[in-house]
């Protein structure tokens, strides 16, 4: 059994309906239903309060129902890697796909462009209450805003795939930091979602 089929069956033996699980979990009804369709993972976090909510194991949730490691590792990039003079972006970009390639020298390392930042369903009120507003006084139809605006904010993060040996570590580099994560479930589609981002995979590091 899938991650997805495996939840599923533990929310039905609990008794729940996809938005009663949802509610226990203060999340919306579409991530579980996404995560019981295998198209994303819960993160960390999620995890734990699923397995709590449906009194089951974290491990029982697992594909191949054995124990992974769960921890977030964050370590600091030297910022001496930058040299003192400004930086363009793709001159940052170029020195943190060293920096990761060091980190993982033998790993194939998959390059993610976030496509999306979904918005709660607050911002999506917020979102919908902006553009017939605007629609109205100016005939310029300013909807998703919020959306657009925290994708916008990400371009100064990168994030990748790691593959090594038959581990997959989702990666987000910032100016400061590297931040590594083990994923539960290997992601290998060309789009895939992880918590509220949507990402798309645009090649690999050399």
């Amino acid at each position: 059994m899938t991650f997805g089929e495996k939840l599923k069956s533990a929310r039905l033996e609990a008794g729940y309906t996809q938005e009663e699980l949802a509610s226990r979990l203060a999340i919306s009804r579409a991530a579980v239903a996404k995560w019981e369709s295998d198209r994303g993972m819960p993160d960390v976090t999620n995890l734990k309060a699923l397995a709590a909510a449906l009194n089951v194991s974290i491990d029982y949730l697992l594909d191949d129902g054995s124990p992974i490691d769960l921890s977030v590792t964050k370590k600091a990039i030297d910022q001496s890697r930058y040299g003192n003079k400004k930086l363009s972006r793709l001159k940052k970009i170029e020195i943190k796909e060293k920096i990761i390639r060091e980190e993982y020298p033998d790993a194939q390392i998959i390059r993610l462009t976030v496509t999306r930042i979904k918005n709660t369903k607050k911002e999506t009120i917020a979102d919908q209450a902006i553009g017939w507003f605007s629609l109205l006084l100016a005939g310029i139809p300013l909807f998703d805003t919020q959306e657009f605006g925290k994708t916008i904010s990400t371009l100064d993060h990168q994030y990748y795939l790691v593959n090594e040996g038959n581990k997959q570590y989702f990666v987000l580099m910032t100016d400061e930091f590297i931040i590594s994560r083990l994923m539960i479930q290997k992601m290998d589609q060309k789009k895939f979602s992880i918590e509220d981002r949507e990402f798309m995979v645009m090649g690999e590091v050399d």
